[in-house]
């Protein structure tokens, strides 16, 4: 029998048990690490491993290292939070706990050529908008290279980001996506949640099952094809959701450069085509895009 001055301890988190409870905030429940492995890593499929962890500095950082230790292809790494996530150029974000989905995955194309690597953070942009698109109800667009936009009240915003990096001859795919972050909690005016957009759920898990299995489905039809676009579908695919096609955009460029036209095409590397002033054509590989407004007339 206990005794009286002994103070009972039940093994339920936050009854008894120390540190801090992933119940804190009751809109948003922890992610369940045994019930997406029993959905999600399943003989044949393209997920070997998932991990769901507390925190992390960076899942992308994380999971490179493990390939440069010769992971195998299809681990999965998702964070609850994260403290030093990184976007494109190197730039810092970061959101509470618990309020988007910020993963990473390891892939190994060996059937693709890796001239065409450059397709892959497009491939991952198109599964998730699909994916928004039928399980959230939200008419996600896709920004070049790797933005998730959405319109609110008439104005563009940010959904999502999207990162891959090189790495121990994998590529390791990282994802952002602002799911429940409210209006005083996002990072900047121009952010925005699948929440503030109207998205007829908001379960992260219900989100990430179907985005793993949509981007499954679309990888095994790009690298059955080679990585080719056209035959692949990834190019009408993309192309049909890209919002920055057809728009005038202001390119930022490595070194302090500038490039100012309209938005035409899709090159088969995937490369943002910009028709200039003077009616030349050049092809983007990498740099910041801001879509100009046109002026009032």
């Amino acid at each position: 029998m206990t005794a009286p001055d002994t103070p009972r301890r039940s093994g339920l988190r936050g009854f008894g048990r120390t540190g801090p409870s992933p119940w804190t905030d009751l809109d948003r429940p922890p992610l369940d690490e045994e019930a997406l492995r029993r959905d999600l890593v399943v003989p044949g499929g393209l997920w070997t491993s998932l991990d769901v962890v507390a925190e992390t500095g960076s899942t992308n950082t994380d999971l490179a290292e493990r390939a440069r230790a010769g992971a195998p292809q299809g681990a999965v790494l998702v964070a609850e939070a994260q403290s030093a996530a990184r976007g494109r150029l190197d730039r810092q974000w970061s959101a509470p706990a618990r309020s988007g989905l910020f993963l990473s995955f390891l892939l190994r194309p060996e059937e693709v050529p890796v001239e065409r690597y450059g397709w892959l953070p497009i491939l991952v942009g198109v599964a998730a908008a699909s994916t928004l698109g039928r399980v959230a109800g939200v008419d996600a667009g896709l920004k070049w290279p790797n933005d998730l936009q959405v319109e609110i009240d008439g104005a563009e915003r940010k959904l999502g980001g999207i990162l891959t990096e090189l790495s121990g001859g994998a590529v390791v795919a990282g994802l952002g996506l602002n799911v429940s972050l409210r209006a005083e909690e996002l990072p900047v005016p121009t952010a925005a949640s699948l929440a503030l957009a109207g998205a007829e759920t908001t379960d992260r898990s219900v989100l990430l099952r179907a985005l793993l299995r949509e981007f499954a489905e679309l990888y095994g039809e790009w690298t059955a094809a080679a990585g080719d676009p056209h035959a692949s579908d990834l190019m009408r695919a993309y192309v049909d959701r890209c919002t920055t096609l057809g728009r005038r955009v202001k390119v930022h460029l490595p070194g302090d450069r500038e490039l100012v036209g309209e938005a035409v095409a899709i090159d088969g590397d995937g490369r943002l085509v910009v028709r200039t002033a003077d009616g030349a054509r050049r092809a983007v590989g990498a740099g910041d895009v801001v879509h100009v407004r046109p002026e009032a007339p």
